[in-house]
């Protein structure tokens, strides 16, 4: 009878050296992303660590993964469970004394483009995964997450601080939580920027993966108040397909970029209605989101359709997200909250700029 073979741990790195972070373009091993192996007999087993529980290639690293595990000799089979340990993007948060690993401005040239529901599932969905999510209304002026969050007051204060609400798994906090839904404000920058930083340093947000603003239309106070309160991993553009709202996004992107944040990319929302024959049409034109991204030099990270559920979900304090999430356009918005949670996270590796080396002993 012919010697059963024997699977080692070092033949078992081995091989997954050749498998790497699509991503990344890293060997999982150099990552430090395989955990806890195990060998039982011809059972292997290990946890891949991923730089986000939303990671958008999940199942290609899995599949890539054991299909190199499993061309071993005496390998009979292959269990691997995922973890996730989000990065911090590096960039030093010191002064608001905030855990904060990564903070993400959603922005858009002008108003009505959908820049606050685009946040608002893009956290719902993150949260989705597993991730530890806040939600800040930087939209001083027109706080709307607050009734799209399905949330209307705040939890008592501890420990001096202010307590954020939250909504399927996400920490929200927003100016619409202390003014009667009639009041309007009126204030200068000096007042905003103090509303603003109140958000960042007194409010108990805990430690968190992601931060997502929801800034206000424009280039005024408010984005610049958010910059100097908190430093900012990055920030996203969402725009119409139409030309007048592809201008002023323009000068969105343009004002991250006098403020030094990268930019994770351009998101058009409301980018084409599909008829029930199975058509679209496209009501804004077509195309503008991509040529936005692609004169701009940065990531066209999706298109989101139109659809009235999202405008009733938004109403109602049922993202879409969560009402509707079999949906075309939940369907859109999970595949861009997933692509942006990957940007976010090679963008925080590399401005570590530290390759983790896994020692296996």
């Amino acid at each position: 009878m012919a010697k059963k073979e024997t699977v080692s741990k070092d033949a078992v790195m081995a091989v997954l050296r050749t498998v790497e972070d699509p991503e990344l373009k890293q060997s999982l091993v150099a990552l430090n992303m395989i955990r806890d192996l195990e060998i039982e007999g011809g059972k292997v087993r290990f946890t891949v660590m991923l730089t986000t529980p939303a990671c958008p290639l999940k199942s290609q690293i899995e599949q890539e993964a054991r299909q190199a595990v499993a061309t071993l000799p005496g390998v009979e089979e292959v269990e691997i469970t995922f973890a996730a340990d989000v990065p911090n993007d590096g960039r030093n948060r010191s002064l608001s004394a905030l855990p904060i690993r990564n903070a993400i401005a959603v922005a858009s040239g002008k108003g009505g483009v959908g820049k606050s529901t685009v946040a608002v599932n893009l956290a719902v969905v993150l949260a989705q995964s597993g991730a530890r999510v806040g939600l800040m209304d930087a939209d001083i002026y027109g706080p709307n997450v607050p009734t799209m969050m399905g949330v209307d007051r705040l939890p008592p204060p501890q420990n001096n601080k202010i307590s954020p609400a939250e909504a399927y798994g996400v920490k929200v906090m927003s100016i619409g939580f202390m003014v009667k839904d009639e009041q309007p404000l009126i204030w200068r920058g000096p007042l905003l920027h103090s509303a603003i930083q109140q958000f960042v340093r007194d409010v108990n947000w805990g430690e968190l993966d992601y931060l997502i603003i929801d800034l206000p239309p424009g280039t005024g106070d408010a984005p610049l108040s958010v910059a100097q309160s908190l430093p900012l991993s990055g920030g996203l553009i969402v725009t119409l397909p139409q030309q007048v709202s592809l201008d002023d996004a323009r000068r969105g992107l343009e004002m991250f970029r006098q403020l030094n944040v990268p930019i994770f990319g351009v998101v058009e929302n409301m980018s084409y209605l599909e008829l029930p024959d199975g058509s679209r049409m496209d009501i804004f034109g077509s195309g503008g989101g991509e040529r936005l991204a692609e004169e701009a030099g940065v990531p066209f990270i999706g298109a989101i359709p139109m659809d009235p559920a999202v405008r009733e979900g938004g109403d109602a304090g049922r993202p879409v997200v969560v009402a509707h999430p079999d949906s075309p356009v939940a369907q859109a918005l999970q595949t861009i909250a997933q692509d942006l949670a990957g940007r976010v996270s090679v963008a925080a590796i590399r401005q570590s700029n530290i390759i983790p080396i896994s020692m296996v002993g």
